[in-house]
């Protein structure tokens, strides 16, 4: 079973705090987590929802309805309320002065959170941890779990900050007087489980892959990308600079990689479309450029903290004229950390640029996950240690890919933007251009022999396949798992890499058993079925149907089975 909590409030409310330790908590019982979050794009004010879904099994995405709502100002209500459950039950704080009782809300009961916060613990910041108490007496859980991650939260703060927030978690659990709302909650399995979300997962792949230089400048959702690089700097000695502008970062980070240093841009896809001249110079420098797209709605600011999947043929056609490039996109944290090390591994193997394809949703969720290990563990920059006298810094090759060697060594590197002879220097021979530009499309070739294959969810024999990318590989599982408890005959195909694509292995892995489904249904966060269309366009389908999603808001695994469970 699995119950969805939802907390709600404006921007500065402590939102995103009151969910934290409750997942903190959660995490500490045993109980499987799905936190996401929904936030609207301002610093003050607006209405922000965190929802905290919990279960006695994996679960792999969000839900629409809420069992319980903790709503911290009344005009959560008209736009929540709405969306509860049967038998869903409602807290609302009516403000700093009120003391709780009824509500003129139905079906809502009033909880002074903020009032008992200022008279418990002395400050009305501490709301969030008398709501916290609240929501674990409803689901009927003992305090030990959030007390003690408390603990730990606040334990730099001194021992005089964790005894308030005991007090007023307490407290909040003792604002229903004898005869609390009661909800059916998913058993605890007592051993704690870890958690990751997509922006830690990509943190600790890149910085134990030994990336050195990081830059970008701030754009959500890539932002906690370098913040958190920033933030473990100091341990895995990264130098993060946080650029004037986007065109500066890329170009900053084409000089780390030539210098021999692993490099990293984040961004978001705006920040991204100032990139594109900038990316082309590493596909013509043969530079092992790796950039972080966390992708949102657009075109232009869009919707800056919602989440989609529209820049999958940006992403692959960024960049004047023709180079090879991989493009990665995770679906899960796990994949996340195994595809930041991917990525850095593969840009340094082929010499050419990796991007990372994520988006808000995968970005800023927290799940299950095994432990990351943090170890650092350097890929191999494929760096000539004694290179060759004299040295050609771009020979023509049969994998397309020239031994490197880095200035300041032994060998004397020479680059050029424009096109050059094999020895780096400009040129304008035809023959030559000829010769280099065929010797660095042959990359695609390795690239493509090692690209990542699809993985298949559900029976090799299914009627019905969903074909999904990136961050809807939960709500899909969730979908195929719902649908075959009904008795659906479905499986899913994900791709956590996204180009190159060879088409006899898509192909083999759509009818392993040399039978197609029925049905190909790809689902994806954009408007125009770009993966599908990607997919035709390589030969690896004929046709498929599309289901898409383009509001700003993810697909959730019941929404989706729903969907196309009736169709």
């Amino acid at each position: 079973m699995d119950l969805n909590l939802r907390i709600a409030g404006e921007a500065g409310q402590g939102v995103q705090t009151t969910g934290n330790l409750l997942v903190g908590a959660f995490a500490r019982m045993g109980l499987s987590v799905f936190a996401t979050q929904s936030y609207l794009s301002r610093i003050r004010g607006g209405l922000n929802w965190f929802d905290v879904r919990i279960g006695d099994r994996q679960l792999f995405s969000g839900r629409e309805d809420a069992d319980l709502l903790v709503a911290l100002l009344p005009e959560a209500l008209p736009t929540l309320q709405p969306h509860m459950s049967e038998g869903g039950v409602v807290l609302l704080d009516p403000g700093p002065d009120a003391s709780g009782g009824s509500s003129d809300a139905p079906g809502c009961i009033a909880l002074a959170l903020t009032k008992t916060a200022k008279d418990v613990g002395g400050s009305e910041v501490m709301a969030n941890t008398v709501a916290a108490g609240a929501a674990m007496r409803v689901l009927g859980y003992p305090l030990d779990g959030l007390l003690s991650f408390l603990a730990d939260e606040f334990k730099k703060k001194g021992e005089e900050t964790v005894a308030a927030n005991r007090r007023c978690a307490e407290a909040g659990a003792n604002l229903f007087g004898s005869e609390p709302p009661h909800l059916n909650a998913p058993k605890p399995r007592g051993k704690a489980v870890s958690l990751a979300g997509g922006t830690q997962a990509i943190v600790l792949g890149a910085a134990s892959a030994g990336v050195k230089f990081v830059c970008g400048y701030p754009m959500t959702p890539g932002t906690g990308v370098l913040q958190g690089l920033a933030a473990v700097g100091d341990s895995f000695g990264i130098m993060v600079e946080q650029a004037e502008d986007e065109i500066a970062a890329v170009n900053m980070a084409c000089g780390a990689t030539y210098a021999g240093v692993p490099a990293l841009v984040a961004t978001s896809g705006g920040g991204f479309a100032l990139m594109a001249e900038g990316l082309a110079l590493a596909g013509m420098l043969e530079l092992p450029l790796v950039i972080v797209i966390a992708q949102r709605p657009g075109p232009a600011t869009g919707l800056p903290t919602r989440t989609a999947q529209q820049d999958l043929l940006f992403a692959l056609h960024a960049g004047h004229g023709e180079f090879p490039r991989a493009i990665y996109a995770p679906g899960t944290p796990e994949q996340a950390y195994t595809i930041a090390r991917r990525a850095l591994e593969t840009a340094h193997k082929f010499q050419s640029p990796a991007l990372i394809l994520t988006d808000q949703f995968l970005m800023d969720l927290q799940t299950d996950t095994p432990p990351l290990d943090a170890t650092l563990r350097p890929i191999d920059r494929c760096i000539l240690a004694d290179p060759p006298e004299p040295y050609v810094r771009y020979a023509v090759t049969e994998s397309g890919v020239s031994p490197r060697a880095i200035p300041g060594g032994k060998a004397l590197v020479i680059v050029d933007s424009d096109e050059h002879t094999e020895d780096g220097h400009i040129t304008e021979d035809l023959e030559a251009r000829v010769r280099l530009q065929d010797k660095r499309l042959r990359k695609a070739g390795g690239l493509r022999a090692e690209a990542m294959a699809p993985e298949r969810y559900g029976p090799e024999d299914a009627e019905r396949l969903l074909v999904c990318w990136g961050s809807t590989y939960g709500p899909c599982r969730e979908a195929v798992d719902i649908l075959r408890e009904r008795g659906a005959s479905v499986a899913m195909l994900h791709f956590a890499q996204v180009w190159p694509l060879d088409s006899d292995k898509v192909r083999n892995a759509i009818a392993p058993n040399g039978k197609s489904p029925h049905r190909i249904q790809c689902v994806e966060g954009n408007a125009t079925g770009q993966f599908a269309s990607l997919l035709r366009t390589v030969g690896a389908i004929a046709e498929c149907e599309s289901v898409l999603e383009y509001d700003g808001l993810p697909f959730t695994g019941r929404g989706l089975a729903e969907r196309i469970g009736h169709d």
